[in-house]
């Protein structure tokens, strides 16, 4: 099957060309507002009273926080995971944003800072913070992996004759690869999506749907990571693995450690409200409902495979 000549061009405005990637991302800003205002009917947070009550204002700030990190975590992560020797030589060309090149555990880590510095600014839990932000990503994750597609980048290792939906990407060469873009779209998209959305509908002790997220992400990235070809300049590292799958193995540990730990600390943020002398309870793990019991809703230069440096 030959890749679909699409023009990696959505539009012209004024002269300049509208990337079908940029829009991607627009588009994942917005599913992650709506998908917030959902999130204020889930528990805790609908059950969270004054003074700490969370309002569509807070929302307004999250997401600002969140794009923040994601763009300038998204940078930096590329940069100096995938590709450090270039950057450090050529320091400015870091700012060239427009040139392409994202990574997304530079963006995790970027919303990881830029939450707890929201978290500092509005006197708020920061794991709090997180538990409501999370559901809200995969969807985006979805969007970015089909503008990869679209651009015709970070395409997949060469799939076994006879594969029906196998693709000839125009960088790949003249043989029949994965389009494992479309693979992680699913995995880490919309399979992570449905399963963080149900389990996060129902009460959760703080830190156990941001753990989860965690652990989601770290399995079903290493998964998707065995139908992508990694990046031409960085091949297999140690024990045959990509950069992808060795920046997931952190995000699975640190999963696992934060869902232990919220077990282990059993706060819930129901009842969780800070007293006048800025102490809080916390409440017995015991005393949060089961879990499914909740009542609502809720480049220079250097590129991936070739062409523009893609979101990685």
């Amino acid at each position: 099957m030959q890749f679909p000549d699409i023009d990696p061009v959505a539009i012209t405005v004024f002269g300049r060309p509208i990337y079908w990637y940029a829009i991607m991302y627009l588009l994942a800003f917005a599913i992650a507002y709506v998908l917030m205002r959902r999130r204020l009917h889930h528990e805790p947070y609908r059950s969270i009273t004054k003074p700490s009550a969370w309002t569509p204002e807070l929302i307004d700030d999250v997401l600002f926080y969140s794009i923040l990190g994601v763009i300038l975590g998204g940078r930096l992560g590329y940069c100096f995971f995938y590709n450090p020797a270039y950057y450090l030589a050529n320091p400015l060309d870091i700012i060239r944003i427009w040139d392409g090149g994202m990574s997304f555990h530079g963006g995790a880590l970027g919303v990881i800072l830029a939450l707890a510095l929201l978290a500092r600014v509005k006197g708020r839990p920061f794991l709090q913070l997180g538990d409501f932000l999370v559901p809200t990503i995969p969807l985006g994750l979805a969007a970015g992996r089909i503008g990869n597609f679209i651009n015709g980048e970070l395409w997949g290792r060469e799939a076994p004759e006879g594969l029906p939906w196998a693709m000839i990407f125009p960088t790949g060469g003249a043989v029949a690869r994965h389009p494992s873009q479309i693979y992680q779209a699913l995995l880490e998209g919309v399979l992570l999506f449905v399963i963080l959305w149900l389990y996060a509908r129902a009460p959760r002790l703080r830190g156990q749907v941001a753990g989860a997220f965690l652990l989601g992400y770290g399995i079903l990235r290493f998964i998707g990571e065995f139908f992508r070809e990694p990046d031409a300049h960085l091949g297999f590292l140690s024990l045959g693995m990509s950069m992808g799958q060795w920046l997931c193995v952190p995000m699975v540990i640190a999963g696992v450690a934060l869902l232990v730990w919220a077990q282990r600390a059993g706060i819930d943020d129901r009842e969780d409200e800070t007293d006048g002398d800025g102490t809080a309870e916390r409440t017995p793990v015991g005393e949060v409902a089961g879990a499914g019991a909740g009542p609502s809703e809720g480049s220079d230069g250097s590129e991936g495979n070739e062409g523009r440096a893609p979101y990685q």
